[in-house]
């Protein structure tokens, strides 16, 4: 299936000229992120709709990205596109220190979805700044510096954010920020503790972060931050037990746990948070992405009771400019309005359970080149290698250039086409929005199994 079959009513008129014109002045102006900028060739994107986006060449692809992982509810919905219109002309902007209705409002209903007593919100401009405003409140409310994170994660670009990221964009500014100390979390298909089984992973993981714990000093750290299931790192879902295990062990130690739903948030896995799988209340939780489907900059920090408490009549040392943006917060209310009433986070349990979990179960098998299929809801990553037996990785940890191109003929295979795929080191993200449709997913998963040949040729 081509780019050129997948072209429908949708499609806007071919612009060439126009095109070309975005692609000039962003080569001239936009300094791009993660990239080597005089290696870039972004393609020019003339519209979107749904689960599709398309170029000034006419060309239309099914996005098993959802941009960064965060237009849950697709592309241009129109109640959420009125919302924000409405908002403007109401008031476009205002100050974060007053009370405002669509600010209200959006703490609101984000509270009424969160588990257990997670009722304040603090609003961010994304997810970054959540992590870095999370960090902060777990650090001020038990008076102890020292915060641990996982490898294998990814909490976002700004200074304390990049430094408890465990993957390699973290390298070059990886200044070592007081006090951050990593461990390893549970992932079985690539276990570091040699087991076998999840029941094995599981509890020697958790006696790894109890030993690490101890080894640091119980008394003098203020957090553990995880990804709920991590995102960007590869969609390793936790075994059965392990976070309760980390909400016990934190209890014990007085050490606030610290849930990052950035990417796992507000559907994304068939729940509205990931954290609900198991029953698991962190005391403070980030969320982003998600909670407006990008249309707006949102991202935030639910905060539980106790921590909340400690700031009554103590200031809270930080804040932003556009903390609740007016704008962002009216996409939010129209985002949760309309997941509740279009039951989009049961749709993307079922999506899950019966069409890409079984879909893609089904192309491991035919497929030597994918290791392993893990995921749940709309939240899914094949694990691509050149040997089933050995799990050699397709490519090896952070290749780039020759050492990556493997992957690169996977996704030029893919966007051939007329799929748009998330790829990172040696996988591939399925996380189309949670509203994509059965036939949709169906016609990604064709393409997917016409671009897996490419990467089957590879494999030994």
């Amino acid at each position: 299936m081509t780019a050129e079959a997948l072209r429908g009513p949708r499609d806007p008129f071919v612009d060439q000229a126009a095109g070309a014109a975005v692609k000039a002045a962003d080569r001239a102006h936009v300094f791009h992120s993660w990239s080597a900028q005089g290696l870039l060739d972004p393609l020019a994107v003339a519209g979107a709709e749904g689960s599709y986006f398309w170029d000034y060449e006419g060309n239309r692809y099914l996005d098993f990205t959802s941009g960064l992982v965060f237009t849950n509810i697709g592309y241009q919905h129109a109640v959420v596109v009125a919302a924000i219109q409405e908002q403007a002309g109401k008031l476009a902007s205002f100050a974060p220190a007053f009370a405002i209705e669509a600010r209200s409002e959006a703490a609101r209903l984000i509270a009424s979805h969160t588990p257990g007593d997670l009722d304040k919100i603090f609003f961010t401009n994304g997810g970054a700044e959540a992590v870095e405003n999370a960090v902060r409140l777990a650090r001020v409310h038990t008076g102890r510096t020292k915060v641990l994170s996982a490898y294998r994660s990814y909490h976002g670009a700004t200074s304390t954010a990049i430094n408890l990221t465990g993957d390699p964009r973290r390298w070059a500014s990886d200044t070592g920020s007081a006090g951050v100390v990593r461990f390893w979390a549970p992932f079985l298909y690539r276990s570091p503790f040699y087991a076998t089984t999840e029941t094995e992973e599981c509890a020697r993981a958790l006696q790894h972060l109890e030993d690490t714990i101890a080894f640091e000093g119980p008394g003098t750290i203020a957090a553990i931050v995880l990804e709920t299931i991590p995102g960007t790192a590869g969609i390793m879902t936790p075994p059965p037990g392990y976070l309760p295990g980390v909400r016990e062990i934190c209890d014990r130690h007085g050490i606030v746990f610290v849930l990052d739903e950035v990417m796992a948030g507000f559907g994304r896995t068939g729940k509205w948070f990931a954290a609900d799988h198991d029953e698991v209340v962190p005391d403070l939780m980030t969320f982003a992405k998600g909670v407006n489907s990008g249309y707006v900059p949102l991202g935030g920090v639910a905060i539980n009771a106790e921590i909340a408490a400690t700031f009554e009549t103590r200031p809270y040392p930080g804040g932003l400019t556009y903390s609740g943006h007016p704008l962002a917060c009216a996409a939010a209310v129209a985002t949760i309005r309309v997941m509740e009433e279009e039951k989009v986070v049961e749709r993307a349990a079922r999506l899950g359970e019966t069409v890409l979990g079984p879909g893609l179960r089904e192309l491991a098998e035919r497929h030597p080149s994918v290791g392993e299929v893990r995921g749940v809801g709309a939240f899914w990553a094949l694990e691509l290698v050149r040997n089933g037996e050995t799990r050699e990785p397709l490519v090896p940890y952070n290749a780039t250039g020759e050492a990556a191109a493997p992957m690169a003929a996977f996704g030029a295979a893919a966007k051939k086409r007329g799929l748009w795929p998330f790829v990172n080191m040696n996988r591939t993200h399925v996380v189309p929005p949670c509203t994509v449709s059965d036939a949709e997913a169906l016609e990604g998963l064709a393409a997917l199994d016409e671009a897996l040949t490419v990467a089957d040729d590879y494999t030994v």
